[in-house]
């Protein structure tokens, strides 16, 4: 027995070793700082991931969440301004707390400096405990979600203003968090359907199937809109295509007549040209027999040609009806003188005929 004591105390002392040191090592997790108290006071100088030593039963220590966490805030209630009670099943908020202030990074397998832990996140866990969301995000969801619905009829609430519920959370929440908790950022808020009363649902229900029907009437009336808009505009189409058809129609055979007009201008021209060139040369023609027979028709060639015509009659006539036109010519003197001998010897063989003194007329040639 005596000899076992020694063994019994070292035993002891092993155990008592091995309960401080798994009292005294602790692991922080990725993502998460580690905050001590020693005594019940909050210690400054936070620990990152890994694996650290306290002392063991005197100090204590808390993780705290530095990426972004999403909290969940359930079966809020709100009162509309006309008065109706509505439950909101859940609703989401997505945040972040910065580590400290200047940086986001935390360091690795080492204590962060006591002057950079004095930061953000020292200061949240100061005022509002490790536990901070309770009193800064799930306590303020439903104070600025009231605020909201007490504005705001159910109509708004349940329909009209939903989708601007959770802008409005998230804009609420951060301007209080800006001077509460400058660290802390909400990322977004996302809400659920309301609850409302059964009779009143079914009000709802009724009314959206009514404005579904408007919809679908309303639909419809623009779709036969639409259909007679189009047909009204394939037949101005078409119009305005016969228009032109007929546009068309109507400068080719002009185009065709001012041709034809053209054509006959030109032939007049030609005619007119060819006209004026045939009568020009008639009047140079004749200009030019007029002065040739200026030159030619003289007095002794007019004589002349007087003494052949004469000479080429195979008749002669006799008597004072001969035409006048010997009168003014020494010639008729010298036929009335040769005609004297002529006609004292016929009236010797005929004296019927010695008291005729007239000529023969002279016969038609025909």
């Amino acid at each position: 027995m005596t000899m076992g004591q020694p063994g019994a105390v070292v035993a002891a002392a092993a155990g008592v070793l091995v309960l401080l040191l798994y009292s005294s090592i602790h692991k922080v997790d990725e993502g998460h700082l580690a905050v001590y108290y020693r005594g019940g006071a909050l210690l400054t100088s936070p620990s990152g991931p890994g694996y650290h030593i306290m002392l063991p039963f005197i100090t204590t220590f808390k993780s705290v969440q530095t990426t972004l966490q999403t909290d969940e805030v359930k079966n809020v209630p709100c009162g509309t301004s006309g008065g109706v009670m509505i439950y909101i099943d859940r609703i989401e908020v997505v945040n972040m707390l910065a580590p400290y202030a200047g940086s986001p990074v935390v360091e690795q397998e080492s204590e962060i400096p006591a002057a950079a832990a004095c930061g953000t996140l020292y200061d949240v866990v100061k005022n509002y405990t490790a536990d901070y969301d309770k009193t800064l995000i799930f306590n303020k969801i439903h104070h600025e979600l009231n605020q909201f619905c007490s504005a705001h009829t159910l109509q708004e609430v349940y329909i009209e203003l939903f989708d601007q519920i959770d802008e409005n959370l998230k804009l609420a929440l951060q301007k209080e968090l800006n001077v509460m908790a400058p660290g802390l950022t909400i990322q977004a808020v996302r809400v659920t359907k309301p609850k409302i009363p059964e009779a009143i649902r079914r009000n709802f229900e009724l009314m959206e199937a009514e404005k579904t029907k408007l919809l679908v009437v309303a639909q419809k009336q623009k779709v036969v809109e639409k259909e007679a808009e189009t047909e009204r505009k394939k037949a101005l189409i078409e119009a305005e295509k016969a228009a032109e058809v007929a546009k068309i129609h109507y400068r080719q055979k002009l185009m065709e007549k001012e041709t034809e007009k053209r054509i006959s201008e030109i032939e007049d021209a030609v005619l007119l040209a060819r006209e004026r060139t045939k009568a020009d040369a008639e009047y140079y023609t004749a200009r030019k027999m007029a002065d040739s027979n200026k030159l030619k028709l003289t007095p002794a060639y007019l004589e002349l040609k007087k003494y052949q015509a004469i000479a080429a009659n195979s008749k002669l006539y006799f008597g004072n009806s001969i035409p006048s036109m010997f009168c003014d010519s020494c010639t008729f003197k010298h036929v009335a003188v040769r005609t004297v001998p002529e006609a004292s010897l016929l009236s010797k063989e005929d004296p019927a005929l010695s008291g005729e003194s007239h000529l023969k007329k002279p016969e038609s040639t025909g």
